[in-house]
């Protein structure tokens, strides 16, 4: 078989019914051309190449999960990019769907990978730790909502779908799962640019209990800062809120 690499955030899903659920999820949404970041011990695999019509590639750093999945998928022949999903270009020209049991340990890197892909990107559907696809998800005033559920919501429409737990994988991680899925906004949210967004963002949630006139106030002329929004703190901003505020940055 194979061995589990800590270093590498390798917890391996067993439960068919769970990966049956995550295929199922994955196709209300389209597509034709389709990534599995870190296919490890081939959990989805097995269910992905069976869709029909479908092109799949993998992304995989590890030479002994590159190796197994050759052997024991020779379909996957020609399909496997060995790499870190982080260091990749977009591995298609077109569009194209995302799917994964993601590594805890760079999990969050990966959804700011997507973020930055989100011109390609027709659906993404994976596997986090609990609290993280509670983060990506949450809404303003709620204590978790932060700087990744701005950043993501900004672009994308985030469903919590469901929770997995511990014993679902091997080996159990000492956390709860849970599958979210991300799909590019109908309308996208107005914004100055990506740049201005991403600063005043993590300038705001920096300083989460200070109120927005404190926390961001070398990003604005004085005057600007007189708004009744700027007497709020981060947490209590919408997306909306913080998109508007970029046009009227320094």
């Amino acid at each position: 078989m194979y061995t589990l690499k800590k270093s590498l955030g390798q917890h391996f899903l067993k439960d068919e019914s769970i990966s049956q659920r995550i295929v199922q999820s994955l196709q209300e949404v389209p597509f034709t051309r389709l990534l599995e970041v870190g296919p490890g011990g081939g959990a989805l695999t097995k269910y992905l190449l069976e869709l029909p019509e479908v092109d799949l590639r993998c992304v995989e750093l590890d030479d002994e999960k590159v190796a197994w999945l050759l052997k024991t998928y020779p379909a996957l022949n020609n399909r496997i990019i060995h790499q870190s999903i982080l260091d990749i270009d977009p591995p298609f020209d077109g569009p194209f769907t995302v799917v994964g049991n993601f590594p805890y340990n760079i999990s969050t890197e990966i959804l700011f990978k997507v973020q930055a892909w989100k011109e390609q990107v027709q659906s993404m559907v994976g596997m986090f730790q609990k609290e993280v696809a509670q983060r990506v998800a949450a809404k303003e005033g709620n204590k978790v909502y932060g700087v990744t559920s701005v950043l993501m919501q900004a672009y994308f429409k985030v469903d919590y779908l469901f929770e997995v737990d511990e014993d679902a994988f091997n080996p159990p991680p000492k956390v709860k799962s849970a599958v979210i899925r991300m799909t590019p906004l109908t309308e996208p949210v107005k914004i100055r640019s990506d740049k201005h967004l991403s600063l005043l963002v993590k300038t705001a949630f920096n300083q989460r209990r200070k109120t927005l006139r404190n926390a961001v106030k070398g990003l604005f002329e004085p005057e600007k800062l007189q708004d009744d929004i700027f007497n709020k703190r981060a947490e209590q901003l919408s997306v909306a809120d913080f998109a508007a505020l970029t046009f009227i940055m320094r």
